[in-house]
């Protein structure tokens, strides 16, 4: 459907910008977007916090908005008042996980070694590569053999902070954006301009309640300034979170008897870049190969210790690191303006983006207030 690759079974729900309206609560019936806003789910935070979410999409009759390869064609940079595919969440905050993958652990070092080079960093892959041999296969993170791990990459003096939320007990867990500020299926990706080399991180995002349930999953960008971060691990807030920075979509599909966080775990991404230049980057992410069980990730953001009333988006993380030279030998991969990147699985469907400069993307002015403004104008308060 529309490169949204969308499977025929499922329960899907999301959210549009409805021309003349405003964001409105949908979800997806044989390939038509039906409206489901209401009094008693008027946001994406009120419908996941529903005692039983799937029975409640389904109670509703809702409105037919049009076919959803109409509404997606129309959402690809949209200009003017359209009605087009938003972010599947709103009032949620934006979480997301670094470094639960022991591929992109060992990128994480090497940015950091590099100090955000991108010449420099072959000769260190190859370093790294000859000391681990096999040590990081199924190690699990806080265990024994993880710290036999730790002590031989001090006993080189390559110990790392990188290293340590990868292996060690406590999960890297940061925000990714504010709430009202991850862009949907269509839109434009933003790189900060200072950033010389950076990549695409296609992971799986869960959908949690302020209660902690996990109730659906939807795929995301967490789109990496590598150089920036490679400087300082204190840069990670400017490397991470800059306007249309974070990618969520194209929906949110709901834990149902037919798709379960098992289905998550065994999740296979992939994932690929197209640029201008005719340029083609395919790459992979396999969630079976993640360090830290996806439950785990959510008991680390959300306890006692930290409360999210209105819920959270939390992105699980990325195997995938990029290494294909596209700019000359030992450079490595970096974006180019221009680039179409698609990540999918069969499950959760295809997430669709161009790459800009998130000084070229469109400014991000419908934050919280604006909603609630809207909503109460539309007597859903």
């Amino acid at each position: 459907m529309a490169d949204l690759g969308l499977p025929a079974e499922g329960l899907f729900v999301g959210r549009v910008w409805r021309a003349g309206v405003g964001p409105c609560v949908v979800t997806v019936r044989q390939g038509r977007v039906v409206d489901i806003t209401t009094k008693a789910a008027p946001t994406m935070r009120d419908l996941l916090e529903q005692a039983d979410v799937v029975a409640f999409v389904a109670g509703i009759a809702g409105e037919d908005l049009g076919a959803l390869v109409d509404i997606a064609a129309a959402s690809v940079e949209p200009v003017g008042e359209v009605t087009h595919l938003l972010a599947p969440c709103d009032l949620q905050a934006v979480k997301a996980c670094g470094v639960t993958f022991a591929r992109s652990m060992i990128e994480r070092v090497i940015e950091e070694r590099a100090a955000g080079d991108a010449s420099r960093a072959l000769a260190i892959r190859e370093k790294l590569g000859g000391i681990l041999g096999d040590n990081l296969r199924h190690l699990v993170p806080g265990s024994e053999k993880a710290m036999e791990v730790k002590r031989l990459f001090k006993a080189e003096g390559l110990w790392s902070q990188y290293l340590e939320v990868g292996i060690g007990p406590d999960a890297e867990v940061f925000t990714k954006a504010p709430p009202m500020a991850a862009v949907g299926w269509g839109a434009s990706v933003g790189l900060h301009p200072i950033s010389q080399w950076n990549n695409p991180e296609p992971e799986v995002v869960l959908a949690v309640s302020s209660k902690g349930q996990i109730v659906g999953a939807a795929l995301g960008n967490d789109v990496n300034l590598r150089d920036v971060e490679g400087r300082s691990a204190l840069l990670l807030g400017k490397a991470k979170d800059n306007n249309a920075a974070a990618s969520i979509g194209p929906f949110v599909r709901l834990f149902d008897t037919s798709f379960s966080l098992d289905d998550v775990r065994s999740a296979e991404l992939t994932l690929r870049v197209e640029g201008t230049d005719g340029f083609v980057l395919d790459g992979r992410s396999s969630m079976a190969e993640i360090s830290r069980d996806p439950a785990d990730l959510v008991a680390q953001a959300w306890g006692r210790h930290h409360q999210y009333p209105d819920g959270f988006m939390l992105y699980c993380g990325t195997m995938f690191a990029p290494v294909q030279d596209r700019d000359g030998p030992g450079q490595g991969f970096t974006h180019h303006l221009g680039d179409r990147v698609v990540i999918a699985t069969p499950a959760l469907g295809a997430l669709v983006n161009t790459v800009r400069f998130s000084t070229e993307a469109p400014e991000w002015v419908f934050g919280a207030g604006a909603l609630m403004r809207n909503l109460a104008g539309r007597g859903l308060l």
